[in-house]
């Protein structure tokens, strides 16, 4: 096993320069359980924020102050002096979003039954001010109802049968079919983040070895050696696999030891399942690269512009969803594209049958078939490479 001993002598060698895209990518997937453990938490919790507005009255009436205390619910009144200039200032240094004026008369108008409005100034495309909008509809509204069914009706008896009208509201529960809405968003993002580092140790682990082994010195001490070419094949494939396997299990683990209490479930069963899949066509795709590279210079370049360029146009740093269609075309022509779709697509998973599974099953054969295509260009290169003098 000369030639398998020395393949893990020549890796072992690199382990250092492995390690540090090691620590990149686990030190951001502990930046993001802390960051999605605080989302969840804010998110477990819902509060609805109020607008601030300016409340100017010309008149003093029950049914303005019932008014004011209704919009007390979804905003802050802010003092400002009834001046233009001072309107104005406001709202342009957003003190306020929402100035509502009540003209003299409004509430003996209303109560007529006549055709009165408020005066209201408002902060362009805010859509706070539509909150107080409904609000403010829904009070008038609803006064209205009581006004043609009880036409003597004053205004506080109309003020206070709104207040009890307007209190009582309807609760909502949400239910989830299998699992609370984003609890493997950690899972999701720490195996999208998986290609970055992955993709680097193996291109490099990989090139290393091929550089060694390409050797044109060594290539002629090895014709000559009593070792036969199956022979060493056979060592060598091996040597590739286990290194592969193991970068594979090892950043695989990290996540069961970062999130333990949500690993243990089907989707990250699927989540492990596509992260090998996509090992197998990063392991074929360094194969080739490795057969291309020339010198160790070239080896952290291609690993760099590789890595960096498919994590960006893939999805693994950006979304998806904030990716155009043009760069997500071009992206589908990567393993990387087809592995992130896959992820995003289990991460919503609560049941597991074929009819649920079979566009994630596809997803990863296409890993598959880029590993194929990726091991049939390397040979077609390696044999031509056989044949150099």
């Amino acid at each position: 096993m000369q030639v398998f001993k020395l393949c893990l002598k020549i890796l072992k060698k690199n382990i250092p320069s492995m390690l540090i895209y090691v620590s990149v990518f686990l030190s951001i997937s502990i930046i993001m359980t802390f960051a999605t453990a605080n989302q969840m938490d804010e998110m477990s919790i819902f509060t609805q924020a109020k607008s601030n507005i300016a409340f100017i009255s010309e008149e003093d009436s029950p049914l303005v102050d019932g008014l004011k205390r209704e919009l007390s619910k979804i905003a802050n009144f802010v003092e400002i002096p009834d001046k233009t200039e001072a309107l104005q200032d406001a709202l342009y240094f957003r003190e306020v979003t929402y100035i509502l004026r009540v003209p003299r008369g409004f509430t003996r108008g209303f109560m007529k039954g006549e055709d009165v409005q408020l005066e209201k100034t408002i902060v362009p495309d805010s859509y706070s001010d539509i909150y107080v909008d409904l609000a403010i509809d829904k009070y008038f509204n609803t006064a209205r109802l009581y006004m043609q069914q009880m036409e003597e009706i004053s205004q506080e008896d109309l003020v206070r049968r709104l207040e009890q009208n307007l209190s009582e509201g309807t609760g909502v529960e949400l239910k989830a079919t299998a699992r609370t809405l984003g609890e493997y968003d950690y899972l999701n993002y720490y195996f999208n983040y998986f290609p970055y580092a992955l993709l680097y140790i193996l291109i490099l682990g990989m090139s290393v070895l091929m550089l060694v082994f390409n050797n044109r010195d060594l290539k002629m001490r090895n014709a000559c050696s009593p070792l036969s070419p199956n022979s060493f094949n056979t060592q060598f494939v091996i040597a590739v696999l286990l290194f592969a396997f193991v970068s594979w299990l090892v950043m695989t683990a990290f996540c069961f030891i970062l999130d333990f209490k949500n690993s243990m479930s089907m989707n990250t069963v699927y989540f492990t399942l596509n992260s090998l899949a996509f090992t197998i066509a990063g392991a074929c795709m360094s194969f080739l690269i490795g057969n291309l590279a020339k010198s160790r210079g070239a080896i952290y370049a291609a690993s760099n512009v590789v890595t960096l360029g498919f994590s960006f146009i893939s999805g693994v740093f950006v979304p998806q969803e904030l990716l155009g269609s043009s760069v997500l075309k071009i992206a589908s022509f990567t393993p990387t594209y087809w592995y992130v779709r896959a992820n995003n697509k289990i991460a919503k998973l609560t049941q597991f049958d074929f009819v649920h599974m079979w566009h994630i099953y596809y997803d990863m054969l296409v890993q598959v078939c880029f590993a194929l295509v990726f091991f049939v260009l390397a040979m077609v290169i390696a044999k031509r490479k056989r044949a150099e003098p």
